[in-house]
């Protein structure tokens, strides 16, 4: 297309190691205005990355009052100083700041018409957890569990296995947010349930002659003496020809919660029946509740995809370590059709997000998997257009503050999973998300790691990978009390 330009606009901005006078503005619509245009971050994120393309003559603008950060594009991204760019979110919190997308040519540099990104003054918790695998069915190589500074670019590993034998880690979970409450499992070599408690680290054997596997998908009591957990026989199947290349089964799941202190496993029937399969367990912010997935059993594989979980809820009592009697349905899956997964509500108790898909509940391989929200004030279920895409959305964690939202998406390219950010604001609307910034332009590109259960944390995990690890290798682990089921 010929690009048309109005003359007179010159802007003498200078960066760390360039000067760039803007002489001619356009009116067309930059190539990245649908991407960043009305975005809302954080007031304390790390620069976010304009994704320009492979011309390294391009370049961004960003423009507050007096202050001005340019950026260059490098290896296919425009991405600020990080020093310039903290100044420029500092003034700018809850304000709106110009963006100018600048060609250069033969005449000198030309700007696209500008469009606003704003400042939110609602920080974001300064630490995000994940996991870092390969995009894989039934073997791996190399994992690891990252901790990321959000407000830098600076990624450490909590746990690599390595350090383990080359095992399997998964299911990291935190306790409201805390860095030095969390758990992780460890598969295959050395397996178990790694606890971390303050300065207490436990290694659990979680198998008993109750249940039907070790302990799965967690999710902390706020109170942080209980862990809630499903137990699952799963299976996988592998698709010939269909857009979802592998399901992953239930044959049989069950909901228990595991009691910190006394060592011992807690359900009710409900959580706890042959005749049904119960999963991702989720409490409520203020620990009253128990929210978990739910779907009559079938016969499995050859009605996998006739399998629709609800979304249900019970009562829990801390003090006594008791189940309500009455259990409460929110999404009901044959009247709407869909299958619920990885519940999660937000701190403030407004609001709760999961997962819906056609049918099953291990929704990370299901190209029609989308976010969805209810207002647990109005009961009303809300699809957030602005999170969803045309490929998987998953994974999803709230932040403290309940105004961001984390969550993982294959949006990029169908195979790999990424961490992508979103506003949320106080009722419940949606904006658009930016992917995790990196200090590389490319990273993405010549990344081959997926992104997995991203989980924002208040601080740095104290707690070194030599400690994890030699808890982890120990012989001994302390096996899991009985299970103790009430009425």
């Amino acid at each position: 297309m010929r690009h048309t330009w109005i003359y007179g606009l010159c802007l003498l901005l200078a960066a760390c190691q360039s000067n760039i006078q803007v002489t001619e503005q356009s009116d067309i619509v930059s190539p990245m205005e649908r991407e960043y245009a009305d975005m809302v971050i954080p007031c304390n994120i790390a620069p976010l990355n304009f994704f320009l393309g492979i011309d390294d003559c391009e370049a961004i603008i960003l423009i507050y009052g007096n202050h001005r950060v340019t950026a260059l594009c490098d290896k296919g991204a425009a991405i600020p100083d990080v020093d310039e760019w903290k100044k420029l979110l500092s003034v700018a919190k809850g304000e709106r700041v110009q963006v100018l997308h600048c060609l250069k040519t033969e005449q000198g540099w030309k700007a696209y018409r500008p469009f606003y990104i704003r400042v939110s003054a609602d920080t974001i918790d300064p630490y995000l957890v994940y996991r870092l695998i390969p995009p894989g069915y039934e073997i791996w190589n190399e994992m690891g569990i990252y901790q990321r500074n959000l407000e830098t670019f600076e990624e450490k590993p909590l746990l690599t296995n390595k350090q383990t034998g080359m095992n399997c880690m998964n299911c990291h979970s935190f306790c409201n947010y805390e860095p030095d409450k969390m758990m992780l499992h460890l598969r295959a070599n050395h397996a178990g349930t790694l606890l971390i408690n303050g300065d207490s680290k436990t290694k659990l054997d979680t198998r008993t002659e109750q249940t039907i596997a070790p302990l799965v998908y967690p999710y902390w009591h706020p109170g942080g003496k209980y862990i809630a957990y499903s137990v699952n026989d799963t299976k996988q199947l592998f698709h010939t020809n269909h857009q979802n290349r592998i399901e992953v089964m239930d044959l049989a799941s069950d909901v228990v919660v595991y009691d910190v202190e006394k060592n011992r496993l807690l359900t009710t029937p409900p959580l706890f029946s042959e005749e049904r399969f119960e999963t991702f367990p989720a409490f409520s912010p203020d620990g009253s509740k128990l929210y978990f997935c739910t779907a009559a059993r079938m016969s499995m594989p050859d009605e996998y995809n006739k399998v629709r979980y609800s979304l249900c809820s019970i009562e829990f009592n801390e003090a006594k370590g008791t189940f309500g009697q009455t259990v409460d349905t929110l999404f009901q899956a044959d009247v709407q059709g869909k299958s619920a997964s990885f519940p999660r509500v937000s701190p403030d108790g407004r609001f709760l997000m999961m997962t819906l898909s056609e049918y099953g509940n291990f929704s990370i391989w299901h190209q029609e998997a989308d976010l969805w929200m209810i207002d647990l004030i109005s009961g009303e279920l809300k699809y957030p257009d602005a999170l969803n895409s045309s490929s998987v959305e998953s994974y999803h964690c709230w932040s403290s503050n309940s105004r961001w939202v984390v969550f993982s998406s294959r949006r990029g390219d169908g195979l790999y999973t990424r961490p992508y950010i979103s506003y949320v604001d106080a009722e419940g609307t949606t904006h658009k998300p930016f992917v995790l910034p990196q200090q590389q332009g490319d990273y993405y590109q010549r990344s081959l790691y997926s992104y997995n259960i991203p989980e924002f944390v208040k601080d740095k995990v104290k707690v070194s990978g030599q400690q994890l690890a030699e808890e982890a290798i120990k012989k001994e682990a302390l096996k899991v009390g009985p299970l103790l089921t009430t009425p």
